[in-house]
């Protein structure tokens, strides 16, 4: 820790010597971890595909724990047309540009996945009620890139912003690829070399120190948008591949085969720590987080870390439910790894301080199909059939299962939302959430030990919402976060 503390004394001095004040973030993740408590979580709400015809909205909750809103939705932007389906989400500017003083964190960037419009989202003017900024239209972006369905934003060194797209606009997963939007939000091109696209994409992350970016492959999107159908799957139209690209120039240097134990490869993360040439990318249909590193001769394997295994069920579509894990995360001081699954309904923490042998140190239930109450119940070895127990919180039954996550700077709190993919919702959790709304949750961590415990006073009730319930999906702090981070 000591030689940890040295390097990021000597890069902030560095900063401070060459330009006389750093610029957006934290000159390493372990500074980053000593930033302020978060006190508002910008929120994307969805009313696609509720029987709401109103615009999807960006949320702002009040996370503040002195405040009298505390665990309140206390601004609601709404975007400019109905039908976007807002997703993900990310910043103009982050940790990879703490060098340059002129570089400031203020605008959010919301691509619509289903529209593929991008919405540009100004927090700095009153962090408290953010307002729009800009809209980049489809047609401008088809017609420069024949893009597509765009997801993840990360931004760039070079003050570009890139956004991974899955299709193109007939929903054709080989249409995939970058999309390069300048500072100024304007369509650059695409960042990946002609004839080096991907099959499938989703999510990436790059780590320039290994002049490395990996990319994962969820589903074409004619197939994912109208609900999950197994058959899609063996039809070929759902992915199973992580892409190795050479950073920053985007040639695709090498596809690596998850076989079986990688369908539906989703969210991909790098150790945050810059240096190190290992991360992870989560399985949702073979529910494995799956490790990817650097070999002896340069290029990229993989290997299954952990693994959770289908429960035999009853009353269910299938005789087995997976886990499908959906997202996952790593603490700033990558020590701990978090993830979700959505079925089952539980949360994990491993502590991952070696990486390629996780340690389960905690779990809780907070949803799933498989709670009490439910229709479906799971079969043990001897026979028995069980559910698991979810507490109420604040009065309130607990809906849908975990999906979405993030972590506070230090790590001691964890906020979970229940949202998926609107039609995903609707198949899986039917009016229990469509109808009923999301909600939020905060756990507790021990990072001592390792654990974690539902906070009994937090609870933000989509279900309440002035237009009707709505569906909350990524979460975002105005000063930045363990995944949209990262450093270089």
């Amino acid at each position: 820790m000591a030689a940890v503390a040295l390097e990021v004394s000597h890069a902030t001095t560095a900063v401070e010597a060459c330009c006389g004040h750093a610029g957006p973030g934290y000159a390493s993740p372990i500074e980053a971890m000593a930033g302020p408590r978060e006190a508002l979580i910008y929120v994307t709400c969805v009313y696609n595909g509720t029987g709401i015809e109103k615009p999807d909205y960006l949320a702002t909750v009040d996370v503040d724990p002195s405040s009298p809103t505390y665990s309140k939705v206390i601004h609601r932007l709404p975007v400019s047309f109905v039908g976007d389906e807002l997703h993900h989400s990310g910043w103009n500017s982050c940790s990879s540009c703490h060098g340059d003083p002129s570089a400031v964190r203020r605008f959010l960037i919301l691509p619509s996945l289903l529209s593929s419009r991008i919405y540009v989202i100004d927090t700095l003017k009153d962090p408290r009620a953010p307002s729009l900024h800009k809209v980049v239209e489809p047609a401008d972006i088809a017609e420069k890139t024949g893009l597509a369905y765009p997801h993840t934003s990360h931004c760039l060194a070079s003050g570009d912003v890139m956004v991974s797209c899955l299709g193109d606009k007939d929903g054709n997963a080989s249409g995939n690829g970058f999309l390069l939007l300048d500072s100024d939000f304007n369509v650059k091109g695409r960042w990946e070399k002609p004839g080096h696209s991907p099959l499938f994409g989703y999510d990436f992350w790059y780590q320039p120190r290994h002049k490395t970016m990996i990319s994962s492959s969820w589903g074409a999107p004619k197939a994912f948008s109208k609900g999950f159908d197994l058959q899609h799957v063996a039809d070929g139209l759902y992915g199973r591949h992580l892409y190795v690209y050479s950073w920053p120039d985007g040639e695709l240097k090498q596809t690596l085969d998850l076989g079986n134990t990688g369908l539906l490869p989703l969210e991909t993360r790098f150790l945050h720590d810059p240096s190190k040439d290992t991360g992870y990318v989560g399985c949702a249909l073979s529910s494995n987080m799956v490790r990817f590193f650097k070999t002896a001769d340069g290029s990229w394997n993989h290997e299954v870390a952990i693994s959770v295994s289908p429960l035999k069920v009853r009353n269910w579509i299938l005789p087995e439910m997976p886990g499908l894990i959906t997202d996952f995360l790593i603490s700033l001081d990558d020590r701990y790894l978090y993830f979700v699954n959505w079925l089952h309904g539980d949360v994990r923490q491993y502590n991952i301080e070696d990486p390629s042998k996780p340690v389960l140190t905690g779990q809780v239930w907070v949803g799933g199909l498989l709670q009490r109450g439910n229709d479906v119940v799971y079969v043990a070895e001897d026979g028995k059939e069980s559910q698991f127990d979810v507490p109420e919180i604040k009065g309130n039954r607990l809906r849908g299962g975990p999906q979405m996550i993030q972590l506070s700077l230090d790590g001691r709190r964890l906020y979970v939302t229940n949202s998926l993919f609107s039609v995903w919702d609707r198949q899986f959790y039917g009016a229990d959430l469509v109808s009923k709304g999301s909600h939020i949750l905060q756990i507790d961590v021990n990072t001592e030990q390792g654990g974690l415990a539902i906070n009994p006073d937090f609870f933000v009730d989509f279900g309440m919402e002035p237009e009707g319930p709505a569906l909350a999906h990524e979460m975002r702090y105005p000063g930045g976060d363990c995944t949209s981070d990262i450093w270089i």
